[in-house]
Order: structure tokens, then sequence, then C-alpha cells
């Protein structure tokens, strides 16, 4: 079976998370280490929810214009997530707008899995590219974020091989 979200991860840890697939227990794993789920199920909890985490670590970044839950973001193809910087002109200003923009189908997960993508996203109003100042950044605002993030990429081959955990 191919792991596409875990393409890049040493041939040693795929096996692993094969043999968790094979015996049936890749559910049974990520329900023990993560329970439940997020509270913020509406785009006014995300925003305040993705401001008080931007509040505390990027006080000096841009402000933040919007965050929402978004329908049409396909997480296979796309993202989980993704950051805007808009500019416009409006009369003789320059207007910027920096927006978030979270799949839908994070509206139902623990809340370590949405801290990530939010991380990820704030990270990228400092830091454009993913280096290692980018992922730097992303540890310091949340320092389980390399070991959540593989957590997300399990949770995510769960849902394409058994579809979405009923607990969540």
């Amino acid at each position: 079976m191919k792991l596409k979200y875990l393409t890049h991860y040493p041939l040693q840890t795929r096996e692993q998370v094969q043999k968790l697939i094979e015996s049936k227990n890749l559910a049974k794993y990520l329900l023990k280490k993560y329970p439940k789920s997020h509270t913020m199920k509406n785009d006014k909890a995300l925003f305040t929810y993705v401001m008080k985490i931007k509040n505390e670590y990027l006080k000096k970044s841009p402000p933040l214009s919007k965050t929402h839950y978004d329908g049409k973001i396909n997480v296979i193809h796309n993202a989980l997530g993704t950051h805007h910087f808009i500019s416009r002109v409006q009369g003789n200003k320059l207007k910027a707008k920096n927006e978030i923009k979270i799949a839908s189908m994070f509206k139902s997960v623990p809340e370590e899995f949405l801290e990530m993508i939010v991380v990820h996203e704030l990270a990228h109003f400092k830091e454009k590219e993913h280096n290692k100042a980018f992922y730097k950044l992303c540890e310091y605002m949340q320092p389980s974020y390399h070991q959540v993030e593989f957590d997300l990429r399990l949770y995510l081959t769960h849902i394409d091989i058994y579809g979405k955990l009923e607990e969540y």
C-alpha cells in the first residue's frame, strides 16, 4: 500500500506505519494519543483561536484580516490550509489583507492538529519558504510541531483507508 502522506519519511518509519495498518491499530494509536476533538467549530471561534496564537507568538507581524474554514480546499491535491497576502490600491493608499483558510474537514479533529495547521500558516507571515527558519518558528509556537505533523499525516492516511474516525 502506498502511503502518500508519508513518502518523504524513512523506509523504517513507513514500515512501522504499515504494520499499524495491517494490525488494524492505526485508529487505536490515534485515539489513545488524541482522544477528543477541539471546540472551534465555526469561523468566529476559529478566528479567536488563531488571534490568540498570533498575539502570543507573532505580535509584530502584520494584522490578520480574516480566518475561516473553507470547504473548497482539497486536502489531497492542495493543502491543509492556505494563507493569502492580498494588496489592493484604494485611492492613493495600498491596503494589505492577510487571510488564513483552513480545510473544513478540520472542524472535527483534535486541537493539536488544528494548532499545527494554524501555526504552519501563521509562520508563513514571517517566513515565506519552508526553510530552517520557518520550521524553527513552527517549533517555537508548538514545541511538538513535527510529531503532531507526523500524526496528522497518520490521520489523513487513516481517512484514505478507512474513512473518518467516528470518535471525532
